[in-house]
C-alpha cells in the first residue's frame, strides 16, 4: 500500500467519491485565503515567530519537526496540538514526547499575535499558522523562503493510537522510508529533501546510542558511521547518560539551514541509521550527491517537497473548525 499516492490510497479503499474529495480539499487552498478576512496575517505570524527565535534558536527545529509530526499523523489540521487531562492524545504518544515545548509555544504565541488584530480574531486556523510558522523558522535560520498555500481548518480529533506507525524511525530503511511517504503522496526526492530537515535538527542519545555501543555482535560501532564521528558522539553520550541529552544533527554547521547534513552523509556522518542509508543506498545515492554540491538544488526541492507535505489530508470548507484555542476544541 505504501507505493500508492495519497490520492491513490483514496481510490483503493474506498473508491472514486474519496478520491474526488481530496483532490478538492487541497486544491482549496490558495496562498491568499486570508486576503479579505485577515490581509496582515503573514506579518502578524512573522513578528511573533521572529520574536521567538531570537529569544532562542530551538525555536526553528521544534516548530519545523512540529509541523511534520502533525502532518503525517491525521494529515496538517493542527491536531498534534490539542492537549487532554487524560493523556490520551497524539502528543502524549511517546514518539511525540520529544517535541519540544518551543515548537507549540512559537504557535500560541503566533496566534495570540494574529487574535490581537479584532479583523483577524478566531479567523485564522492554528493549522495555517504552524504552516506560515514552519516557513519563517526556516527562513530565518537561513534557508529557503517561500510562498504557503493557506485555507486548513483544525481538526477536533486527536488519539494517541493513531501516532502509532505513522512516523518515522531512526532505524528505517530507504525501502521504510520510501513507503511511510510514499503513502502520504511523497516522492523519494521529497523524503530526501525533508530529511534535509536534520540540519538544524537535534536528537536524544537513546535514539542512537545502539549504533555507537552494540551495534551487532561483530561490530560495536555501525561500520557506516564514521569512526571518529562515532568516538565524539560516545564522549557527549556515554554508556549511563541520560537519554534524554541532546545531540545536534548535523555537526558542522548545526544552527544554520544549509546542505551541509548531505556533505556529512558523504563523510558517513549521519547521526540515524535512515540518514546514513540514504547515501549508502545505490537507489538515493545520486540525489544526496546532488544535493551535497548545490545548496541551491536543495533548496528548490525542499520547496517543493514541504509545499507537497502541507497538503497531506488536510481539512477545508465545512471541514474542521478554527479553533478559538489552539490547546483545546471549540
Amino acid at each position: 500500500m505504501g507505493e500508492f499516492s495519497n490520492c491513490e490510497i483514496g481510490a483503493y479503499v474506498s473508491g472514486r467519491r474519496w478520491l474526488k474529495v481530496v483532490a478538492i480539499s487541497y486544491a482549496q487552498l490558495s496562498q491568499d485565503f486570508y486576503k479579505g478576512t485577515c490581509p496582515n496575517v503573514e506579518s502578524l505570524v512573522r513578528s511573533a515567530v521572529t520574536q521567538k527565535f531570537q529569544q532562542t534558536f530551538i525555536t526553528a527545529p521544534a516548530t519545523l519537526r512540529l509541523f511534520f509530526h502533525d502532518c503525517f499523523v491525521r494529515g496538517c489540521d493542527a491536531s498534534v496540538l490539542l492537549a487532554s487531562p487524560s493523556g490520551k492524545v497524539e502528543k502524549d504518544h511517546p514518539d511525540n514526547l520529544s517535541l519540544a515545548g518551543d515548537g507549540f509555544d512559537t504557535v500560541i504565541k503566533a496566534k495570540a499575535a494574529v487574535d490581537s488584530d479584532p479583523q483577524c480574531r478566531n479567523k485564522v486556523s492554528c493549522a495555517d499558522i504552524l504552516a506560515l510558522a514552519t516557513r519563517d523558522v526556516v527562513a530565518l535560520a537561513g534557508g529557503p523562503s517561500y510562498s504557503v498555500e493557506l485555507g486548513r481548518r483544525d481538526g477536533r480529533i486527536s488519539t494517541i493510537a493513531s501516532v502509532q506507525h505513522s512516523l518515522p524511525h531512526p532505524d528505517f530503511s530507504l525501502d521504510q522510508l520510501n513507503t511511510m511517504f510514499g503513502s502520504h503522496g511523497l516522492s523519494q526526492t521529497d523524503m530526501i529533501a525533508l530529511s534535509g530537515a536534520h540540519t538544524i535538527g537535534f536528537s536524544h542519545c537513546g535514539k542512537f546510542s545502539k549504533r555507537i555501543y552494540n551495534f551487532s555482535p561483530k561490530n560495536r560501532i555501525d561500520p557506516t558511521l564514521n569512526l571518529q564521528y562515532a568516538l565524539q558522539l560516545r564522549q557527549m553520550c556515554p554508556l549511563n547518560v541520560d537519554p534524554s541529552i541532546a545531540i545536534n544533527m548535523d555537526p558542522t554547521t548545526p544552527p544554520t539551514f544549509d546542505n551541509a547534513y548531505f556533505q556529512n552523509l558523504q563523510q558517513g556522518k549521519g547521526l540515524f541509521i535512515s540518514d546514513q542509508t540514504l547515501f549508502t543506498d545505490t537507489r538515493s545515492k545520486a540525489t544526496v550527491i546532488l544535493f551535497a554540491s548545490s545548496n541551491a538544488a536543495f533548496n528548490q526541492s525542499f520547496v517543493t517537497a514541504i509545499t507537497q507535505l502541507g497538503r497531506v489530508g488536510v481539512k477545508t470548507g465545512n471541514q474542521g473548525e478554527i479553533r478559538r484555542d489552539c490547546n483545546a476544541v471549540n
